[in-house]
């Protein structure tokens, strides 16, 4: 099966052969899993386990080989090539800021009876469910554009900076048991992922991430859903005995941005869940300075298996108290699925333990309000479930908040290879007020109209041209995409 997605309401221009002359990343460009070697031991056998950096634009991202990116959940300390430690994700490169404790790839599905969920991780359990095969079939591969002369770099490469892994979900050794002491049952796949960026003005904030999902097992695997799990952290990486940077994280989804490209004035749709500290951090609450984390990082998925899926965008904040476990629910029999309410067992809201929850959270087609309006929601709202009164002010001005961008459902046949790709983007002046955030809980409206998502908007419509050139058919399908013509 080969389906592709095409971007969404992007600008061709009539002079689109700027765009052509790029090393741009298209489907063609990506040739199929490479990797040598690769056998059938077990993961749980010395697992090659590194970490790389993404250093060539102004976003410095680890990536590791556990299906994971950041390093707060890296099984490595240093970089796999240059032996430097590697930050989770400083912005700009060179600041003592970071933007990521760390992100994670899940994946659910039914299989026979049961329904599974594999994920890197959830912030929480400390499971590891993907691993690398053993030394050497486990290593981590680098290729780059900017070395024509050195054929093992330069052969095949998208980028300036290419890095291509594989891992898979089949170890059961050494994997914690989940909150309901069920162990780890893999749903047998095989990732191979490969991450891409640029120093380009117009590429140099984001970093692409492509996915091939292959099916090693001898079941089909039915109603599959994927997901990008993403645990902020933002702050200062100086922090010299200061608040916890965890504390004060916010997060929502943006959907469109309006746009002037050329002469041309439009709403550009870019699709992004974004988490940012609340505040920007001050200085005396009354003006910002080089350590304070006024920008912005979120996660777009420019690929997908099909067209037409349902995406859904969850947060909440994890807490070991279940009156402080919360995330935005909805009423039962209401929203898309009109399904029961379903009861966690973990005695919070917001947590998903364990595969079913996992699953449901997946699937469940909410599309979460925006943390900073937690507190517009009252005991008469006709779809969410009212948050606790008393905690509003606490939840709505930013605390240990994750979320979940996920999109399904479809089927994965024995042997079947389908395909993900999303974008980290970062933008920058987010926060522009110090004093913005006395604006909440009681007028959030005028807390975003203290915000700017410009930059954020801007990078991630880049992406998605660098990753699929508007107007033009980058893997031969005979399709050149939607998209808006600027003349």
């Amino acid at each position: 099966m080969r389906m592709q997605r095409k971007i969404l309401f992007i600008v061709a221009v009539c002079s689109i052969v700027c765009l052509m002359s790029i090393n741009v990343f298209g489907r063609s460009a990506v040739e199929a899993n490479d990797q040598k070697g690769f056998n059938n031991l077990s993961a749980a056998n010395l697992p090659a386990y590194g970490i790389v950096g993404h250093r060539i634009g102004r976003i410095v991202l680890g990536v590791n080989n556990n299906g994971t990116f950041g390093n707060g959940y890296a099984l490595s300390t240093s970089d796999y090539f240059t032996n430097q430690s590697v930050p989770s994700c400083q912005y700009p490169r060179g600041a003592q800021i970071d933007y990521l404790f760390g992100g994670a790839f899940w994946i659910g599905a039914v299989v026979g009876r049961d329904t599974l969920v594999s994920h890197a991780a959830d912030g929480w359990t400390g499971a590891d469910e993907f691993a690398p095969d053993q030394e050497p079939f486990g290593r981590i591969k680098k290729r780059s554009i900017l070395y024509p002369d050195i054929d093992s770099l330069y052969r095949n490469a998208v980028s300036e900076e290419d890095y291509i892994m594989v891992y898979r979900d089949t170890a059961t050794e050494g994997i914690a048991n989940d909150f309901f002491g069920r162990p780890h049952v893999p749903l047998n796949i095989e990732v191979t992922q490969k991450s891409f960026a640029w120093s380009y003005p117009y590429a140099e904030d984001f970093v692409l991430f492509d996915y091939e999902i292959k099916n090693i097992g001898i079941q089909k695997l039915n109603n599959v859903y994927m997901g990008i799990y993403v645990d902020g952290d933002v702050g200062t990486t100086s922090n010299e005995g200061g608040p916890e940077i965890y504390l004060d994280d916010i997060s929502g989804f943006i959907e469109t941005i309006p746009t002037t490209f050329r002469t041309c004035d439009f709403i550009d749709t870019v699709n992004i869940a974004w988490l940012a500290d609340n505040d920007g951090d001050p200085i005396a609450g009354t003006t910002f300075d080089e350590k304070s984390p006024i920008a912005v990082t979120g996660t777009r998925i420019v690929r997908t298996p099909a067209d037409s899926l349902e995406v859904s965008f969850n947060w909440w904040v994890s807490n070991t108290s279940g009156a402080l476990d919360f995330g935005p629910r909805e009423k039962a029999f209401v929203g898309k699925l009109k399904e029961e309410f379903r009861d966690l067992g973990t005695s919070g809201l917001g947590t998903p333990e364990g595969d079913a929850n996992k699953y449901y959270f997946m699937r469940n087609r909410e599309f979460d309000y925006d943390q900073a309006y937690i507190s517009q929601i009252s005991s008469s709202d006709t779809l969410w479930l009212e948050p606790d009164p008393s905690l509003v002010i606490l939840w709505s001005q930013g605390l240990d908040t994750r979320y979940l961008l996920s999109f399904g459902p479809f089927d994965i046949n024995p042997g079947e290879k389908l395909p993900i790709s999303f974008a980290y983007v970062a933008g920058d002046e987010f926060h522009t007020d110090p004093q913005n955030l006395n604006n909440l809980p009681d007028n959030p409206d005028a807390y975003y109209a203290g915000l700017n998502f410009e930059n954020l908007g801007e990078n991630a419509a880049w992406a998605a041209r660098v990753y699929d050139n508007p107007g033009i058919d980058t893997d031969g399908d005979g399709n050149i995409g939607k998209m808006r013509v600027c003349c």
